[in-house]
């Protein structure tokens, strides 16, 4: 008898885990949103019901759940990525026995539900961590993060779907949780813009200068076909007096008479439209006007020659801090200064980018989402353009900006750019050490 009384106690004992891992895996365990999500999103609250396995002998539980959704770019383009973070932070649930669970038992994963301009779902994923939960006590927040790339330019929005919880204690165990009344309220959206074609428009002149008054031919190709192009001199980044407008033919080129009368005349540029745009203009080609020299004077000139957008960078290696085994946490470190010089001195910017790959080492593998950055950029005083450092959050695979600067008349200058890195460790990860590889691309 003593030793079936032993056996039974046991059984009790290991129920009693299972349902305290079964209600965990309800509620799930901690895990901050990353760094750099957007202010744009807001917690919204929706009723759930989640049905834990019947091993555990625990009635579905329906209550009131409290999520956020946050994306790495609120004004993505057609066709790039976007990294969403689902995170649960108010669980519909908490710890219904006087045991306490224990650390790092849960693996959560859902899906996040796309609306407006583009449909369907996010599928996302959340590392298996979570903080010790006391008896009865609340249970804390965890979040899910995943990708979708944007197909369709508008207002897109994104809000809270189901997720489940697969536990590891004693046994593996599923918890399914499910919207009651889907769709559940928007949390956050996203405005993608389309792809704007690659500029193509050239334009050129039968010579580089001449009297005024004189006529010179100006050679526009690649336009839109069968459109009205403005032909116009240029003094600097203003215009000049110097107008005239033609229509191209069925393949987009045009040939046109334009009277330079205007000294101040320095190149002529084509537009479509009805004003300059880069995106839909060529030149300036240069042009001057010759004005006939008084007697007895000497004619200086000089040129300025356009040069090329390059990049240097301070070095290859960046070593992160420490972190401790059982605590994980941040690695933080500098990215190796970067040098963009843009010395074309034409009319379009440029883009500087990067992606990472995963950081793998002899105990495993840390997913390059978990590398994030806080950008920062420095023109150089008397540059014409104006630098913009990317949003700071997270790299990842898909890549993230680093530094931009705008389209505009005249363009160009040097820039330095930094950023802030910083590598979430999981607690747990294996001892050793962990490397990846940053690439940067400028265009």
């Amino acid at each position: 008898m003593a030793l079936t009384r032993s056996r039974a106690a046991a059984r009790r004992r290991r129920w009693t885990a299972v349902l305290g891992a079964t209600a965990l895996a309800v509620a799930g365990g901690a895990l901050a949103a990353p760094a750099g999500a957007t202010t744009t999103s807001q917690p919204v609250e929706f009723q759930t019901r989640c049905v834990p396995p019947p091993i555990a002998g625990i009635p579905p539980i329906t209550g009131s759940t409290t999520a956020e959704i946050t994306v790495d770019k609120a004004s993505p383009k057609v066709g790039e990525t976007v990294t969403v973070t689902y995170t649960i932070t108010k669980p519909a649930a908490s710890n219904p026995v006087d045991l306490a669970l224990p650390a790092d038992i849960m693996t959560p994963s859902g899906k996040v539900v796309l609306g407006g301009a583009q449909s369907g779902a996010v599928t996302v994923n959340g590392p298996k961590k979570n903080p010790p939960v006391p008896g009865k006590g609340s249970f804390p927040a965890f979040s899910m993060t995943g990708t979708f790339t944007v197909t369709q330019a508008g207002s897109i929005t994104l809000s809270p779907g189901d997720y489940n919880i697969h536990t590891s204690y004693l046994m593996e165990l599923d918890t399914p949780c499910t919207v009651l009344t889907p769709p559940a309220p928007v949390s956050e959206t996203v405005v993608a813009s389309p792809v704007t074609s690659p500029n193509t428009r050239a334009l050129a002149l039968d010579t580089a200068s001449g009297d005024p008054g004189v006529r010179v031919t100006v050679n526009g190709s690649k336009f839109t076909p069968l459109t009205e192009v403005t032909v116009v001199g240029r003094a600097g980044a203003a215009e000049t007096a110097d107008r005239m407008t033609v229509t191209t033919d069925s393949e987009g080129s045009f040939a046109a008479r334009l009277k330079v009368n205007d000294v101040a005349t320095t190149g002529v540029v084509a537009y479509e439209g009805a004003s300059w745009d880069p995106e839909k203009g060529a030149g300036p080609a240069a042009y001057k006007v010759v004005v006939p020299a008084p007697p007895n004077s000497q004619t200086i000139t000089a040129a300025v020659t356009a040069g090329e957008l390059s990049m240097t960078q301070a070095g290859d290696a960046v070593q992160l801090s420490s972190v401790d085994f059982g605590q994980g946490g941040a690695a933080t470190g500098d990215l190796r200064t970067v040098t963009v010089k843009d010395f074309r001195g034409g009319p379009a910017g440029w883009s500087l980018t990067g992606k990472v790959t995963d950081f793998t080492g002899t105990g495993g593998s840390i997913g390059a989402g978990n590398l994030s950055w806080t950008p920062a950029c420095t023109a150089k005083a008397s540059s014409p353009s104006v630098c913009a450092a990317g949003s700071s959050g997270p790299v990842g695979s898909g890549g993230a900006t680093l530094a931009s600067t705008p389209n505009g008349a005249l363009t160009g200058g040097e820039f330095t750019i930094d950023a802030g890195l910083s590598l979430d460790v999981p607690a747990f990860t294996a001892p050793g050490s962990y490397a990846g590889v940053l690439t940067l691309t400028l265009s």
